[in-house]
């Protein structure tokens, strides 16, 4: 699952490098969380454009969001099958721009600890994801983004058993084309990243809390740092419906 991420990619680094029509100032955020506002880019008509959307996919034949499992990952393996997200799978893809992702392992002590996750190269990632538009009886809009999975590579195995699938090259242009490019043809494109693709480090553990934000948060931590944290552990803390890291799949 990815359930927390950083994007601090400049606005105008966004539209020069996925050849954008707009640009929104976005900040640099260092700890994303579900339900919280991300940078999404989807491609209608030919036009490729960046907003701003809830994450946490909601279907547009959900009757109340409220009352609606938080949806914050699809599986690429069932995407296609899964009512929740079949028809975005077809019409509603979309990328999501990030500089790392975070996931917790859980250590031979029985410790979970953080580790932030990019590029090896130090180029910033581009996640799978899905859209969709919510309309609601009153006239109300919301529009809403999952970040798609897949089985981890060789790297992020001994971390986690799922990772974002990750599009580079070609593979993002064709991700986007909704009109050209089918279902099957889609599916076969969110893999998992070669080996030696990516590289991550130990991170403090504030990164469990939904208010922590700021560059400090993807430091990596020396060992004397690390021996000082397992002192007393901390675990990530849990945060209300509606904000919390929740594995729905």
């Amino acid at each position: 699952m990815c359930g927390r991420y950083a994007a601090t990619l400049p606005p105008e680094m966004m539209v020069e490098l996925f050849n954008l029509l707009n640009k929104i100032d976005f900040p640099p955020r260092y700890n994303i969380a579900p339900t919280q506002p991300i940078a999404v880019i989807w491609e209608q008509q030919g036009r490729r454009t960046i907003q701003l959307v809830r994450w946490g996919f909601v279907p547009n034949w959900v009757k109340d969001p409220r009352e609606f499992s938080l949806l914050i990952n699809a599986r690429a393996e069932t995407m296609a099958e899964k009512p929740s997200f079949r028809d975005a799978v077809r019409h509603g893809r979309c990328i999501i721009p990030a500089s790392g992702y975070y996931e917790w392992m859980k250590g031979k002590d029985g410790v979970r600890r953080p580790y932030y996750i990019t590029m090896a190269d130090g180029s910033p990632m581009v996640f799978a994801g899905l859209y969709s538009n919510w309309s609601g009886p009153s006239g109300e809009e919301v529009d809403t983004a999952c970040i798609v999975t897949v089985e981890p590579n060789l790297e992020i195995s001994s971390i986690y058993d799922r990772m974002p699938a990750m599009l580079t090259g070609e593979a993002v242009e064709l991700w986007l084309n909704t009109r050209e490019v089918d279902v099957k043809a889609a599916t076969q494109l969110a893999l998992p990243l070669p080996p030696g693709s990516l590289r991550y480090h130990p991170v403090g553990k504030a990164i469990g809390r939904a208010d922590a934000e700021g560059p400090e948060l993807i430091r990596p931590l020396s060992d004397e740092e690390l021996a000082a944290e397992e002192v007393k552990p901390v675990k990530p803390k849990k945060v209300a419906s509606g904000g919390g890291q929740l594995d729905l799949f």
